[in-house]
């Protein structure tokens, strides 16, 4: 922060999640430190401010090929403090360098637009025309799931729009926050421009609260979006909250691959994914032979040490998650389900569970699992399928296989989330598209284009 790093006395220690060895220590900010990345940040808003557009798009191509160079490295930090499998850290990494060099592209196409003021009569004789400016000061707010990726998405079209950031990762999955910021440093950012402060809710509480930061951006559950609310008063917010995504297999459905698609990206990462596969709704025709294709698609998944090239499921975050998730599991069942198969648990491990016969009112199934497990329903047809993706207070994303055009319009124009994936599952994101959900799933977009939107504020200008 203030174009320096600090140490601090207090400190989280994280260990390997799989190894459960010590791995990193992460230096908690102080009240002292927010209230200099505060000072900091604001001084750093002006700076960026002034800098055009084309400077500010070469200081984002230039981290994004720095971090580049530290692939490697960081693929080994994701695997053990997040846990995620190697194969699906090189991918975030990809993404993450991706997302920086499309929010330089978009720092280039920042834009307004001309207004014909003479639609009006009081218009006659004058010209007017509308620019986007900088909203100031960014507070980014990131999980442990994608750390590198998540922050990215705001740290990039936050200094491509022009502002500073303030960020505040998950003190679980740091490390990755460092090289993303040690990536800028290189490249001579203004100072103050990227402040990355650590701790718990009482950091994020501190930037919610002051009147220096100009929009909060979030990624995280609704419960603490809730939180946000409440003490934000009249800030701007950017959410990208939680799901229980629902997927549905049509009658007509190639069978094959979505048993396949489905079972890969249910439990990839342990299912800690907020459009992973959660909820998945079976045409009646097609129940039986789809239920075992994807009992055995989901038996052969690799499980295991997420540092191997060919595990597909790792660990959860840390073992009270696992065993939360396998008490949500025994209430299931006690209250009728089957499991068909998975839910063994060993210390943070839990084998990829499906369930069938399921109460829809337990929060295995209406609120966000964020965990390897799986709940299968059987439904009458399509459009009772879209009722049940439609029955929850989430609206992220949802995944359709059919063959049918028609059908698939049907999807699109009647499930009630952000986007919607055609023979593809909800758990699929290019990282330009806008993106985000519906409900209590979240408000805004992200994607460079769509985040720049709701990082800067139109300034109108009239001329006689």
């Amino acid at each position: 922060m203030a174009g320096m790093w600090r140490e601090s006395a207090s400190v989280h220690e994280q260990k390997d999640v799989f190894r459960q060895m010590p791995f990193s220590i992460t230096h908690l900010s102080s009240p002292d430190d927010v209230e200099t990345a505060l000072q900091a940040a604001h001084v750093g808003a002006s700076a960026m401010e002034a800098a055009p557009a084309h400077q500010r798009a070469s200081w984002l191509r230039l981290a994004a090929d720095a971090l580049a160079a530290r692939r490697d490295e960081l693929a080994a930090m994701l695997v053990a403090e997040s846990g995620k499998p190697l194969m699906l850290c090189h991918s975030e990494i990809a993404r993450s360098i991706e997302t920086l060099r499309f929010s330089a592209d978009e720092a280039t196409r920042m834009a307004g637009s001309v207004l014909p003021m003479d639609a009006s009569e009081r218009g006659e004789g004058r010209f007017g025309f509308y620019v986007r400016v900088p909203m100031g000061v960014v507070a980014a707010i990131t999980p442990f799931n994608a750390p590198l990726n998540l922050l990215a998405h705001k740290v990039g079209p936050a200094l491509a729009a022009g502002n500073a950031v303030i960020a505040k990762p998950d003190p679980r999955a740091a490390s990755c926050a460092t090289v993303l910021f040690e990536a800028f440093e290189e490249i001579g950012l203004p100072a103050g421009a990227l402040n990355l402060v650590h701790g718990g809710r009482e950091v994020g509480e501190r930037l919610v609260n002051d009147p220096r930061v100009n929009l909060i951006s979030f990624t995280g559950s609704k419960q603490a979006a809730f939180n946000i609310v409440r003490q934000a008063g009249l800030k701007r917010v950017q959410f990208e909250l939680g799901g229980n995504a629902g997927n549905i297999v049509c009658e007509d459905a190639d069978l094959d691959l979505a048993a396949n698609e489905l079972a890969v990206h249910a439990f990839g990462h342990a299912g800690q994914s907020c459009i992973g596969v959660q909820r998945i709704h079976v045409v009646d025709a097609v129940y039986p032979m789809f239920i075992k294709k994807f009992i055995d698609q989901v038996r052969a998944l690799k499980v295991g040490d997420p540092a191997l090239p060919d595990t597909q499921v790792g660990p959860l975050i840390d073992e009270a998650t696992s065993e939360r998730l396998a008490g949500w599991i025994r209430d299931a069942v006690n209250a009728g389900a089957t499991l068909l198969t998975g839910g063994e648990r060993d210390g943070a491990m839990l084998t990829p569970a499906v369930l069938i016969d399921v109460d829809k009112r337990l929060p295995i199934v209406c609120e966000e699992v964020f965990g390897p497990i799986v709940t299968v329903e059987r439904v009458a047809n399509l459009e009772a399928a879209i009722e049940s993706v439609n029955d929850s207070v989430y609206g992220l994303q949802a995944g359709v296989f059919t063959r049918s055009i028609h059908a698939a319009l049907d999807c699109v124009r009647q499930l009630k989330v952000g986007g919607v994936v055609i023979n593809g599952t909800s758990n699929y994101r290019v990282d330009h598209q806008p993106y985000g959900g519906v409900k209590q799933s979240g408000i805004g977009r992200e994607g460079p284009a769509f985040a720049i939107e709701a990082m800067t504020e139109l300034r109108m200008a009239v001329m006689q």
